[in-house]
């Protein structure tokens, strides 16, 4: 299982190929944390580019922490955000995918490589 992160999506949004073609090659539906769809939202300067980032997400899967996911969010927001620069949300997206068995898709890789038992991927050349 795939859960995308910000980085990706916003890729696939902005038409660079590499990254609509891996999308298009996929046999499963990648999953999006509905924190990740929130990151979309709020990058957003305008109406218009808030309904395009729905439109974007609307075919996909959404899904979200359960209690246990965000224990080891804060577990381990708590131990790396001061050694390592681990974001709040990252750390919750981390935990979402760590708690799905699922690899998270991102070039994110600096934030994320602390993050014990997470399972990453960058899924195209940038």
């Amino acid at each position: 299982m795939y859960i995308l992160d910000t980085d990706v999506l916003i890729d696939i949004q902005r038409g660079h190929a590499p990254a609509i073609s891996w999308f298009a090659s996929l046999a499963e539906i990648p999953s999006v944390p509905g924190f990740v769809v929130m990151e979309l939202i709020q990058d957003a300067k305008n109406a218009i580019q808030v309904r395009n980032a729905l439109k974007l997400v609307a075919p996909l899967p959404i899904v979200w922490a359960t209690e246990a996911d965000c224990a080891r969010a804060l577990s381990d927001f708590t131990t790396y955000h001061l050694s390592h620069s681990l974001g709040l949300l990252d750390a919750v997206i981390a935990a979402c995918a760590v708690g799905k068995s699922a690899t998270l898709c991102t070039f994110n890789l600096k934030h994320y490589r602390v993050v014990p038992g997470l399972v990453t991927e960058q899924p195209y050349t940038r």
